[in-house]
């Protein structure tokens, strides 16, 4: 029996369950499916004994498909409740094969968590950048899904093209911790950090998940990145360039963040500005500092997850996404509002949230490391982070302006699931214990301590009169921001345009004067070297009579 479970992974039933949504309508028996699935997977992830799988002998290669530690089952359990808790929010949304996708998509990031060598981890990946892929385009966004794809693409092709270098050394396909010194190792590490929303790729985020649908970006806010998250703790824990990345991702994150009109846009910046903390503590490298950027992955699934349900509801009830054309929905939408708030203050930090109980745990282990300058300057994110969370986001969407007379009433399982991982964020947030079962390491930070708690307080009240002082620059207002993908969607067009340009005045201005020229030497030279000179279609005679010519000229200079 243990043997059997050792070589299940909890990957497979969320893998089947997607297979199984395509073979029956819309109704009873797929809604029960699809929520099987991912509770079935959880269980797995519990079930499956700690260690590695029998090895698999494929094409010469030993290969471990299965491989269960806490990591883990850290990164496994948060990746079945998002899949359990984004199927519960979509039960009312009409598309199957946005299901089917949600479900591959799930079950692909859970084979990565569990991938016991680097060929399994790497078959898992591209299977996530599929399922992804079609979660956008279920949305509707195609041309969206298909820059989405080509960024996949690319972070693949890089990753795949280091896996082939580094399976030649000693340690083969075996998952162990590489050192970025290498072409091997850069190549992976820059295929892992395209999925992890690095820069100069950062744009990707918030250009594709907006973009899917009010239950679609549930489940994108909820894998992909937090996946690259697992796989740099995995292979390249204290590698010291990815502090100052994530120091970048989280500054850069919060200023987009802050003036962002789109809710969903807003909430997609926040997801890279929230893996910058992870990388950072990824950076750090103690035991300490990589249980912290494994815990706050966990909460950030959490927390993210209700952010993306509640613009999603909001979304759904209203048809609209933008905080200028939003307000006064708290009354309205009691639920969707408290998880908003909720949610916010969880992504803020504030106390007796599990965003609190994850961020201490790194910046703890960075003072432990003594990392002066990323404690201070994430502590300054984390305080700018209540500016647009926890309160430029409700205040603006929930409170400010005149309330709509009437709203598209949310089914009850929209609401169930917010209550339910609202319900988690609280839990953590009020017993932290609860997380350090699942990231030991961590189990001996002083979360809720008076001093700690009244520091955190400061910092909230700082941001709070910050907005107070900044409230007409904060408000929302209709604009296009110019971000990294401009390199990529505008410049390559407006460069193509400027050089087409060129050329036709190029042709305006020549073509009389070639025109002279062909006329000159029609006069003087044969039909032949016009047509030599020109670049004309020549006679099948005067080929072979030419090709002769050089022949025998070969032949005299051989002699010769």
């Amino acid at each position: 029996m243990t043997d059997a479970l050792a070589a299940m992974s909890p990957a497979y039933p969320l893998i089947v369950g997607s297979l199984a949504v395509l073979l029956f309508r819309r109704g009873v028996v797929q809604d029960a499916l699809a929520l099987l699935a991912p509770l079935a997977a959880l269980a797995l992830v519990w079930l499956v004994p700690e260690g590695t799988s029998v090895p698999l002998q494929w094409l010469g290669l030993q290969l471990h498909p299965v491989a269960s530690d806490w990591l883990a089952r850290l990164f496994g359990t948060a990746f079945a409740l998002a899949a359990a808790a984004g199927v519960l929010f979509a039960l009312d949304r009409r598309s199957t094969m946005e299901r089917a996708a949600a479900l591959l998509y799930a079950g692909a990031a859970m084979g990565v968590a569990f991938a016991g060598d680097l060929a399994t981890l790497f078959v898992y990946w591209e299977l996530m950048a599929i399922g992804s892929t079609l979660v956008v385009l279920a949305g509707g966004a195609s041309q969206a899904a298909l820059r989405y794809a080509l960024m996949h693409v690319f972070g693949g092709i890089l990753f795949f093209a280091g896996l082939g270098i580094v399976a030649a050394e000693p340690g083969g396909l075996a998952l162990r911790v590489f050192q970025a010194g290498s072409p091997g190792s850069w190549l992976l590490l820059a295929g892992i950090l395209v999925n992890a929303g690095a820069p100069p790729v950062s744009a990707w985020v918030a250009d594709a998940y907006p973009r899917a649908s009010w239950s679609g970006a549930v489940f994108l806010s909820a894998f992909t990145t937090k996946a690259a998250v697992y796989v740099l703790i995995r292979l390249f824990p204290g590698e010291a360039v990815l502090v100052p990345i994530g120091l970048f991702m989280a500054i850069y994150a919060l200023v987009y963040a802050l003036i962002e009109n789109d809710i969903r846009r807003m909430l997609s910046y926040s997801i890279v500005g929230q893996v910058g903390f992870m990388l950072v503590a990824v950076g750090i490298g103690s035991e300490h500092a990589l249980a912290a950027a494994a815990a706050h992955a966990f909460v950030h699934i959490l927390y993210k997850s209700l952010l993306m349900m509640a613009a999603g509801a909001i979304l759904r009830a209203t048809g609209e996404i933008r905080l200028s054309a939003l307000g006064g929905l708290a009354k309205l939408m009691p639920v969707t509002a408290a998880a908003m708030v909720v949610g916010g203050f969880s992504l803020a930090a504030v106390p007796f949230t599990a965003g609190f109980v994850s961020k201490s745990a790194i910046m703890a282990a960075l003072a432990d490391d003594h990392a002066a300058l990323a404690w201070f300057l994430l502590t300054a994110v984390s305080a700018g982070s209540f500016l647009y969370a926890g309160l430029r986001l409700p205040f603006f969407a929930l409170v400010n302006g005149k309330a709509p007379d009437t709203v598209a009433p949310l089914p009850v399982s929209m609401k169930l699931a917010m209550l339910v991982m609202a319900a988690f964020n609280l839990a953590i947030g009020f017993s932290p214990a609860l997380l350090a079962r699942l990231a030991p390491p961590i189990g001996a930070v002083k979360v809720l301590s008076a001093d700690h708690i009244l520091f955190q307080l400061q910092l909230i009240v700082a941001a709070g009169i910050c907005f107070g002082v900044l409230l007409k620059l904060l408000a929302p207002k209709s604009r296009i921001t110019i971000d990294f993908d401009w390199l990529w969607r505008e410049l390559p067009a407006a460069v193509l345009g400027r050089l087409i340009r060129a050329r036709k005045q190029l042709q305006g201005f020549f073509e009389p004067v070639l025109t002279t020229a062909r006329s000159g030497i029609g006069e003087r030279f044969p039909v032949w070297a016009v047509r030599l000179l020109e670049a004309g279609n020549w006679r099948t005679g005067d080929i072979a009579l030419a090709a002769t010519a050089l022949l025998g000229l070969a032949l005299l200079v051989a002699a010769v």
